[in-house]
This record gives C-alpha cells, structure tokens and sequence, in this order.
C-alpha cells in the first residue's frame, strides 16, 4: 500500500510565503484561490512574544468527508491517498467545501480577477485550465508527480520545511520524521486522519 503524504517541519519554516508563490504559478490560479496558504499566528505578552507560521493546503485526508457528501462523486481518493476533484462532473454544488473542516477548497467565480478593465497576460495563459462553476483544490500537483517530480511547494521550499513521501513505507524520510520527531496532525479528534504531518516548532 502507498499512502502519500507531506511533513511540514514548523522550525525550518520562515514564513517566506515561498510554497504559496511556487503553488501559484505552478497551478495558474485565480484570485483568492490559494491551494497553500500560511496562517501567522501571535502568542505571549511583551517582551516574551512568540510568531508562529502555520502553513495549511488540503489534508488529503485518509477519511475524507468531502469525499462522502460529494453528490455525483467528484471528490474522490485514489488508491495512493491522495484526494482530488474530477471537475468535468462537479456541479459545484459546494457541499465539499462545507464538509471540508480544513477549509481547503475554492470555488471558481468568474468574477474573479486581478484587474476590473482586462485580463493579464498571466491570466490569458493559465485560466482556460480553470472551469467556472466547479470547486477546485490541492493535489499534491498529480501533474508533477507524473513526470517523477515533487509537488511545487516543496520542491520550491528555500528552507527545505516540506518533506513529501510515502507514509506507508516505514524506511521513507517521511514516516521517520513523523515517528522519531514526533509528527502531528491538525484536528486529530474529528477522525479525518490528515496525511499532513507537523513537527513542532518548540519541544
């Protein structure tokens, strides 16, 4: 069995904003559509203050509740885990999206653009891979991995924070870290069993 996934390492993270660049252009993506986002965070009083970066994309969950409110089965999980979107039969009923506890999905609205007056040159070249109408997500970038290639936000990652692999395979640098770094997942109670691993930032 392959099951893949990511391992975020919260101490290498910047906050560069570097993975939602790469996720950007890599995807051509319409205005607020973000498949890799960064959350920033604040905690403490002065002068112990602590920022803490919080990198999300879509969980690509083992039990996926997209997945199972989906009305025509678009949303669906392949057999190496990860969760994708056929938008040939979404209807864009947005169902997936409230399911979705992560907040990791988009819905394309044509009215979505960078510029009121006409489209970017950027925008000419890469919208035509987008459907009005459908809901559209993170992928792990199936498109790369295809070609033997990493997802572009960890393949662009300047501090190497992003580790992606087989969580399945006990001998990959992913599962070692999640054992021997002590790897956790994001919401754990609501059973989703995220594929998205963290280490944290302070031990």
């Amino acid at each position: 069995m392959t099951r893949l996934g990511m391992v975020i390492d919260l101490k290498r993270c910047i906050g560069c904003y570097g993975c939602q660049v790469a996720c950007k252009s890599e995807n051509g993506t319409r205005p607020g559509t973000t498949y890799a986002r960064l959350l920033r965070m604040e905690s403490g009083t002065f002068p112990n203050v602590r920022r803490t970066t919080l990198p999300l994309l879509c969980m690509h969950c083992a039990d996926p509740p997209c997945v199972d409110v989906c009305p025509t089965g678009a949303s669906e999980k392949r057999e190496d885990g990860i969760v994708f979107i056929d938008t040939e039969i979404c209807v864009g009923c947005r169902a997936c999206m409230m399911a979705c506890p992560y907040g990791a999905r988009y819905y394309q609205d044509e009215k979505h653009v960078y510029f009121d007056d006409a489209l970017t040159p950027y925008e000419q070249a890469r919208y035509a891979d987008h459907i009005d109408g459908v809901v559209e997500k993170c992928d792990f970038c199936r498109h790369r991995l295809e070609q033997g290639q990493e997802p572009a936000c960890v393949a662009n990652c300047m501090t190497k924070a992003r580790i992606f692999g087989d969580l399945d395979d006990p001998k990959s640098e992913v599962s070692r870290l999640v054992r021997e770094e002590v790897g956790f997942q994001l919401n754990p109670e609501l059973g989703t069993d995220p594929s998205v691993f963290y280490l944290a930032a302070v031990r």
